[in-house]
């Protein structure tokens, strides 16, 4: 995510299976009694949910499979009715199977592979039980398709992206405009889902979005057929990989397609798709320009575009920018700086980086969040570098140092949820500098080797999800020791690292760390020369005819003491 300062009718399962969605005009149908909602009639407070946190042991025992997703938004309304189905796999047979949806919206079905069930629907979860689902009243262990048809009003969002919800706006035309954003709250804001970060659909996500006519949906993957009927159009969206719940979305728009391709470091060639507005078409080759230039750098650092067998895609919508997977959206102020001579967006080009660092690279819980940001913000710091040389790349992350506020620590426990973890600007600033440290700390060839490994090896992507522990065990294991006490202290806490520089002599100078953590590498000026040495718990004795200077180019967050 951008920061804007340095969110009664049966169905078999085979039938279900074979269509892939359901037709809308199935829901009419009364429903089961076994159906019979018990929901509270408050709806949710949508400021205090926040995604993820410690997973239920009833959600760990389900395995998701794929999502699909059929849904009519009625815009004049501001009101969505459909259905959701969910495959997914139980490990072990169980009473229940728990899903979230917030309760804005009325349940009118339930069925588990095709048999009408009971259920609960409370406090955001809908508790599906298995009573009288067979003999022992359990779902067996194995695969299931559990079919949801709801409908109501979706939040509306407050502060998109980052307070998130259905945008319903109007482009400058006065055409409808819809966008949605929910990082912060999650897939439950509009679909029935397993809201947690480490479990990604593994076979997918299919959508049947259907509009009022003239209007277009940008979503996720390819685009399969649209049908139109009377005055409605329908598109179908299918995604071919593993794809996060807060990706899992489509914008609204009266768009033009702009169609381009980009041929990868691999040589596979991936159609570009811009879904512009219709009044902003004349600017639409300057962004697809940036963007093919923004794909070189980001593929010389972390290999080849994620999604080659799908699309690069780019939505306009009326807020900020989001990394959602294939369809990454943007703003149209269209608004650029220059960078050695180059057209640049930082909202454009940080939300790609989450095609590496997010979409393909995701974090197991948002307690690991500053992964996904820190490393995208540290990549605008590496096209600062591809565009302007050393000068530009020295300014940003000087930048980033000054935005670091050290409210709380990057890291702070495991299977948080959103709002826990989300640090304010530090899990972009200094997940960057964290990152500017340790490439001077292992040096520039184990640096980008290793940072290109995490990002392209397969137990660290698509369908492996990631902690912090797991990338300090990748980079400890390239470096040749153990990282862990630079990882943490840097992570973990929100010290500085204290040096001191103390004369005791004639021209005689001891350079010690105060709160030492391991032996380090440090910039050392004496005399005017700048000597890279290992320091100690113990520090260093140096003989200078002038006070020596300590990192002077600030490669570290520290403090320095003069005595």
């Amino acid at each position: 995510m951008f920061t804007n300062n340095p969110r009664p009718f049966l169905l078999s399962a085979k039938l279900i299976a074979a269509v892939g969605f359901v037709s809308l005009v199935h829901l009419v149908a009364p429903q089961s009694a076994l159906g019979q909602q018990m929901n509270s009639q408050q709806k949710t407070d949508v400021g205090k949910l926040s995604s993820g946190g410690k997973l239920k042991p009833v959600q760990a025992n389900m395995d998701i499979r794929k999502y699909a997703i059929t849904l009519d938004v009625d815009i004049a309304n501001k009101f969505i009715k459909g259905n959701t189905i969910v495959n997914l796999q139980l490990k072990n047979a169980a009473d229940t199977i728990l899903l979230d949806l917030i309760q804005h919206y009325n349940i009118e079905a339930i069925k588990v592979d095709g048999k009408a069930v009971s259920f609960d629907h409370k406090e955001e979860k809908i508790y599906i039980k298995g009573n009288g689902f067979d003999k022992s009243n359990q779902f067996g262990a194995g695969n299931h398709s559990v079919f949801i048809a709801y409908s109501g009003n979706p939040p509306e969002a407050v502060r998109p992206p980052w307070l998130g919800g259905f945008t319903w706006a109007k482009d400058r035309s006065g055409n409808d405009w819809v966008s949605i954003n929910i990082q912060k709250e999650g897939g439950r804001m509009y679909f029935p889902c397993k809201d947690h970060p480490s479990d990604e659909p593994n076979e997918g996500v299919e959508m049947n979005i259907t509009v009022p006519k003239g209007l277009s949906v940008a979503g996720p993957g390819l685009l399969q057929k649209t049908v139109t009927k009377k005055d409605k159009t329908s598109f179908f969206w299918k995604t071919n990989y593993t794809i996060s719940n807060y990706c899992v979305l489509f914008n609204i728009g009266k768009y033009a397609v702009v169609k381009d391709s980009y041929t990868t470091i691999n040589g596979n060639v991936v159609p570009i798709e811009y879904y512009i507005l219709e009044e902003d078409i004349a600017q639409a080759k300057r962004v697809i320009e940036a963007k093919k230039r923004d794909s070189k750098i980001l593929e010389k650092y972390f290999g080849e575009y994620p999604w080659y067998k799908e699309k690069i895609g780019i939505a306009a919508v009326p807020n900020s920018g989001m990394e959602h997977q294939t369809m990454i959206t943007f703003d149209n102020k269209f608004i650029f700086t220059t960078v050695g001579g180059q057209e640049y967006s930082a909202n454009l080009f940080h939300e790609y980086a989450h095609e590496w660092w997010a979409n393909k690279v995701t974090n197991k819980d948002w307690a690991h969040m500053w992964i996904q940001e820190g490393i995208g913000t540290y990549a605008e710091a590496l096209a600062m570098y591809e565009l302007g040389g050393q000068v530009e790349y020295d300014k940003i992350i000087a930048a980033h140092k000054r935005g670091i506020r050290y409210r709380k620590p990057l890291v702070g426990g495991e299977e948080l949820s959103e709002d826990e973890t989300y640090a304010g600007n530090d899990i972009y600033t200094k997940g960057s500098f964290f990152m500017h440290s340790l490439r001077y700390v292992i040096g520039d060839d184990l640096f980008f080797k290793t940072l290109k490994q995490l990002a392209t090896d397969e137990a660290y992507t698509y369908d492996n999800t990631v902690t912090t522990t797991d990338v300090e065990q990748l980079f400890s294991k390239a470096a040749g020791y153990s990282l862990k006490p630079f990882f943490d202290f840097h992570l973990r806490t929100t010290q500085l690292m204290e040096v001191s520089i103390k004369e005791t002599g004639y021209q005689q100078y001891q350079i010690k760390p105060l709160n030492y953590f391991m032996d380090l590498p440090y910039e050392v000026t004496i005399n005017g020369k700048a000597t890279r040495m290992i320091i100690g718990k113990d520090g260093i004795s140096v003989k200078s005819n002038s006070l020596p200077m300590v990192d002077a180019a600030g490669y570290y967050l520290k403090k320095l003491t003069i005595q």
